[in-house]
């Protein structure tokens, strides 16, 4: 039994070691996050949207294959709540990737190989519900905005 309660493969749980410790370091930093106006605002109240670009490298430790999980991440510059600066952006879009990797790898150490392109989905999907509950209107997307440059980090090693 691991830490989870649940019976899990080494390489997996390593896995799930190094994105928490990622979480406590910095591992998905705030800087990972180089958001590029792509709508300007130009009216009163919510209008504008920003745009960042991140290509994750993971890694399976047992196989050594690898896959850049990409995705974009969408925010507003202003949502009914009020303006969106890039900083707070950032730091949101950090923080709820962390929360998202390792709700998605805490299941994942149940599978005893689990395929990395179906982990990826899973964490786009994952991620994009607590990153819209703390910025209304923001979006994880599948597919890069053409105007972000990719940010590439990590290589997450089970």
């Amino acid at each position: 039994m691991n830490m989870l309660g649940q019976s899990a493969r080494p390489h997996v749980l390593v896995l799930l070691l190094s994105l928490l410790s990622g979480c406590v370091t910095g591992r998905i930093q705030p800087v990972h996050f180089q958001f590029v106006t792509v709508v300007e605002k130009a009216l009163p109240g919510p209008d504008g949207w920003r745009a960042a670009c991140v290509h994750a490298k993971i890694r399976n430790g047992t196989t050594g294959d690898f896959f850049f999980c990409k995705f974009g991440v969408e925010v507003p510059i202003e949502n009914i709540d009020g303006p969106v600066s890039i900083p707070l952006a950032q730091r949101i879009a950090a923080d709820c990737a962390n929360e998202a990797a390792l709700s998605v790898l805490g299941v994942a150490t149940r599978e005893p190989d689990p395929p990395l392109g179906i982990l990826c989905e899973q964490f786009k999907t994952a991620y994009g519900v607590p990153l819209n509950a703390a910025i209304g209107g923001a979006r994880v997307t599948r597919v890069c905005d053409k105007k972000t440059k990719p940010v590439i980090f990590g290589e997450f090693s089970p």
